[in-house]
């Protein structure tokens, strides 16, 4: 079943309401009569780190998934720092809109009728129901856009090199996946990975491996060795991509647990490593991992 483009939200939609008001609040930081001296001196290109960091606390916020606050006027972490990258975007709109290229209204009607375009199976009979058929679907959308604007049309296109690396495999992967170029089972990816492990411990020399400090490889074995490691990365991410996961979050997460056992070692080690023994500390990290376990702050 389709549906008519929707009309705008009512004025009185307390959503419109919120929003009309950061609108102006962002105008009077940009107004040059009284506006903010630091609002009043960025670009559009000064702000773009910003949207970025913003965007990127967003995703610590919601990934760390506190408990939410108990009704009032309390407002969750999440919703604040959502809050921040609206208030990053339309500074943007607004500086790009006193340089005379672009504003708010023009940013968002672009993605209204981008959106309503790319779902067809709402908005029109396009006949997508799964998420792979819509996903499908988008992307072939997407390509013609891309055609018919002489961009380019390779199904790969679009996917920011600024991206994080594992970030930007995963949105690799399940580009290649939608244009058809896949394993027809998990188990596929599975076994590249392996694939590229064996090629990655061929190419590290033995004694390299042997060797009590960090060995030094040097030359065209530097560049084996970066190369296939490289591989075996990538592989794992795409992996990740196989099975609905993300690997820029898998990361994060390990990272977090890392950086967590590792603190409750040093705490378990009278606050500093030094002196101690490998098998200290192992035990120790044993204990972090235990307590993790059973329900601990590790």
């Amino acid at each position: 079943m389709t549906r008519p483009v929707p009309d705008p939200a009512p004025a009185d939609d307390p959503r419109v309401v919120a929003f009309r008001h950061l609108l102006a609040v962002t105008d009077a930081l940009r107004d040059p009569d009284g506006g903010c001296p630091w609002d009043l001196e960025q670009t559009t290109r000064s702000m773009a780190p910003y949207v970025v960091e913003e965007a990127h606390e967003l995703v610590e916020a919601i990934e760390d998934g506190g408990p939410e606050p108990p009704g009032g006027d309390a407002v969750s972490t999440s919703a604040r720092e959502a809050g921040d990258v609206l208030t990053s975007l339309l500074m943007v709109c607004r500086i790009a809109q006193d340089e005379g290229s672009f504003d708010a209204g023009d940013a968002a009607r672009a993605a209204s009728d981008k959106l309503v375009r790319r779902h067809p199976h709402v908005f029109a009979n396009g006949g997508s129901r799964t998420p792979d058929e819509v996903l499908e679907t988008w992307e072939e959308i997407k390509r013609a856009e891309r055609a018919a604007d002489g961009e380019d049309t390779s199904a790969l296109a679009g996917i920011p090199r600024a991206l994080p690396a594992l970030q930007r495999a995963g949105r690799t992967c399940q580009k290649a996946v939608a244009a058809g170029f896949h394993w027809k089972v998990a188990r596929g990816a599975l076994a590249k990975l392996e694939e590229e492990l064996d090629e990655l411990r061929e190419a590290l020399p033995e004694d390299a491996l042997a060797r009590d400090a960090r060995p030094s490889l040097e030359g065209a074995t530097r560049a084996a060795v970066e190369h296939e490691l490289g591989d075996v990365l990538m592989a794992a991410a795409f992996l990740g991509g196989y099975l609905s996961l993300d690997p820029e979050g898998l990361c994060r997460s390990a990272l977090r647990r890392f950086e967590s056992r590792f603190r409750h070692m040093e705490a378990a080690l009278g606050g500093t490593l030094a002196g101690r023994s490998l098998d200290e500390m192992m035990a120790a990290w044993r204990g972090a991992k235990e307590s993790e376990a059973a329900g601990g702050t590790a």
